[in-house]
């Protein structure tokens, strides 16, 4: 509205100053009307017309009237012969301006001053000159001036009206406006809010305005049946994730009965060569205790026979505490635990058992490092897989070409990182290249049936992943096989 009002202000201004000009330009037209008359019809007079009080008197009233001032009249000497400030002489500012008008037949508007006009400044003066003519004839010049000021003055007064029309037409539509923007948009969106707030998941939502056809009643309405899916789709999601959970936990169930199978498999092993292993220390023992009781001993040498059955006794209780160590079942919760103790503990299990007679295992354990995060049952299971997959291959290349070439097993251990890595290497057939990417997966065995589960290799790439470390394979048929396992080391290092 206050733009409007400046644009009709400025058109008022020019419309009421092109006014003023359509005035000075009847004035004028009388003035030469006049003057012709006289000139025509009272010579005498128009020849005393500079000291004329009638002619004053009409003239000054006409320009009064039209709101004009300082006019010059010339005559085609280029005399004046009528002026209402000065009479007589050549320097009043509009003789110039009235004897150009008449020599060149030519009317001229002049713009003169600057005063505040209505919003900015506007010209003071307005300045006409033009010829005088009679009958299409030019008998004179004439330049009136006119100020413009009573025309803002007037303007300003109009728009004091007007502003305040404008000032009270802005607070009552702004009242209104208000009103209705509160009623139609603000209290619907706070009763949305509250009700998202105060939401509850299973509740239906309630519409504002279920008969409301407007943009706040489509937001309801949508609003109302994005939270109607929302509650179907977490209702499907906890359906899909105790699923999942359900699967995930027979997942688990199923990994740890195969790592617990295979444990058995290895116990199973492990049993059939002890029994051997157990059985020479048993022969001693029983072969001292009868030369005990039958009393022909002297006290040296019952001493002597006693200390030896319990070296035998001893050396049958560790064998067999190893095998139950191994053999119990683990809580599957991970500590901090030295791999080369490990390491040791395993080669240690392993020294009695008959397929390890031909072998012989190099350690060289020479990480800084070893302190993992692990459970030690588990990691004992991956290194006792890994040693004896490595001892069956060795004794299968030398039963099958007669070779008189050592059995070796290197088992090294490296600083890599933030990991230790571990590699057990063998001079067995290795394996070949094509087959070598299928070797971890489960049921994979090259062994004859019944000799092999095919779930050591997968066994130990499951749990190796679940310490968050890496397991791989690389081979050369004919040279041997090296199985390379990172393992992360724990924040406390360990030596």
């Amino acid at each position: 509205m206050l733009l409007i009002n400046v644009v009709m202000v400025k058109f008022s201004e020019k419309d009421l100053v092109q006014a003023k000009v359509e005035t000075a330009h009847l004035l004028i037209r009388a003035l030469g009307q006049k003057l012709g008359n006289l000139q025509l019809y009272e010579k005498e007079r128009f020849q005393t017309i500079s000291s004329d009080p009638q002619f004053k008197s009409d003239v000054t009233q006409l320009l009064s009237e039209a709101g004009f001032s300082e006019t010059m009249i010339v005559n085609l000497r280029n005399k004046p012969i009528f002026s209402t400030n000065a009479p007589e002489g050549k320097s009043t500012r509009g003789f110039i301006p009235a004897r150009e008008a008449m020599k060149t037949g030519m009317s001229s508007t002049d713009f003169s001053g600057m005063t505040w006009g209505v919003i900015w400044f506007s010209p003071e003066e307005i300045r006409m000159s033009s010829p005088l003519r009679f009958e299409g004839q030019v008998i004179g010049g004439v330049s009136t001036r006119a100020s413009l000021t009573p025309i803002y003055n007037n303007l300003r007064k109009s728009e004091r009206f007007v502003i305040i029309y404008i000032i009270a037409d802005t607070i009552i539509l702004a009242l209104v406006g208000m009103y209705l923007l509160s009623r139609i948009v603000v209290n619907p969106i706070h009763r949305l809010l509250k009700l998202t707030a105060e939401y509850k998941e299973g509740v239906i939502f309630p519409s504002v305005g279920e008969a409301s056809r407007d943009e706040i009643g489509q937001l309801s309405r949508s609003m109302n049946f994005m939270l109607k899916r929302l509650d179907e789709n977490k209702r499907e999601l906890k359906a899909h994730i105790y699923s999942l959970e359900q699967a995930n936990s027979e997942l688990q169930r199923a990994q740890n009965e195969i790592i617990r199978s295979e444990k058995l498999a290895s116990v199973g092993r492990l049993a059939a060569g002890i029994a051997h292993e157990i059985g020479n220390p048993i022969g001693i023992v029983l072969g001292y205790l009868e030369m005990i009781n039958k009393n022909v001993l002297t006290e040296d040498e019952k001493t002597d026979f006693l200390c030896r059955i319990e070296t035998e006794v001893t050396r049958i209780n560790q064998i067999i505490r190893n095998l139950l160590d191994f053999s119990r079942p683990s809580n599957g919760k991970p500590r901090e635990t030295h791999a080369h103790e490990i390491i040791q503990n395993t080669v240690d299990i392993l020294h009695p058992q008959p397929m390890m007679g031909d072998i012989r295992i190099e350690k060289r354990l020479t990480a800084s490092k070893d302190l993992i995060l692990a459970d030690p049952n588990q990691l004992q299971q991956i290194f006792l897989n890994l040693i004896m997959n490595a001892a069956d291959t060795l004794v299968e290349r030398k039963n099958g070409a007669n070779e008189d070439r050592e059995s070796v097993l290197i088992i090294e251990s490296r600083d890599s990182g933030e990991t230790i890595e571990l590699r057990f290497e063998d001079n067995g057939s290795g394996i070949p290249e094509n087959e070598l990417f299928q070797i971890f997966d489960p049921f994979y065995t090259t062994k004859e049936p019944g000799e092999g589960t095919g779930l050591g290799l997968s066994v130990c790439y499951r749990i190796v992943e679940g310490i968050g470390g890496s397991i791989r394979a690389e081979s050369d048929v004919g040279k041997g096989t090296t199985i390379i396992v990172n393992l992360p080391i724990s924040e406390n290092g360990g030596h």
